[in-house]
């Protein structure tokens, strides 16, 4: 059990680097944005605040990538306010292209089953378009739900 511990550590730190790699990323490129028309210490102040909900989202991110609906738009949200409305636009994209790669790479690790300490996942989808969430069976990619499609695959 101490080794499994070990793995779920090294894959979570592994993880966090990552997200805080992301949330720079769309600090850096929306930081010089901020609104130039207040006073120098505001602006400071600003981009700190800016910086923190760019975290605070990578971490929730990755914390709960199932549950967090709308990520982009999330922090879009939250930090419109210390943007001018001519440079919004832009902040909106950087946002969402950051938040999307960073909701792409989480989702390959959950596929790849290095989160959730490294229980895999099946790869079929539901009749919502949702990934299944059930473990497969060992050394197969489908679970007993949906054994019959990787029948049809080794078929074909």
């Amino acid at each position: 059990m101490g080794a499994r511990d070990t793995v779920i550590e090294e894959n979570a730190a592994r993880l966090q680097a990552c997200m805080y790699q992301y949330s720079r990323a769309i600090y850096r490129s929306i930081k010089d944005l901020i609104d130039p028309y207040v006073a120098a210490e505001l602006q400071l102040e600003y981009r700190r605040a800016v910086l923190e909900q760019c975290e605070q989202t990578m971490e929730r991110l990755a914390r709960d990538p199932l549950y967090f609906a709308k990520p982009d738009r999330a922090l879009f949200q939250d930090i419109r306010r210390y943007f001018p409305i001519t440079a919004q636009a832009e902040v909106a994209w950087a946002v969402q292209e950051g938040v999307a790669a960073a909701s792409a790479f989480i989702e390959e690790q959950i596929e790849a089953g290095a989160l959730d300490g490294g229980v895999a996942r099946c790869r079929a989808t539901t009749r919502k378009g949702k990934p299944c969430q059930r473990t497969p069976l060992p050394e197969r990619d489908y679970c007993p739900s949906h054994q019959h499609l990787e029948r049809s695959k080794v078929a074909a």
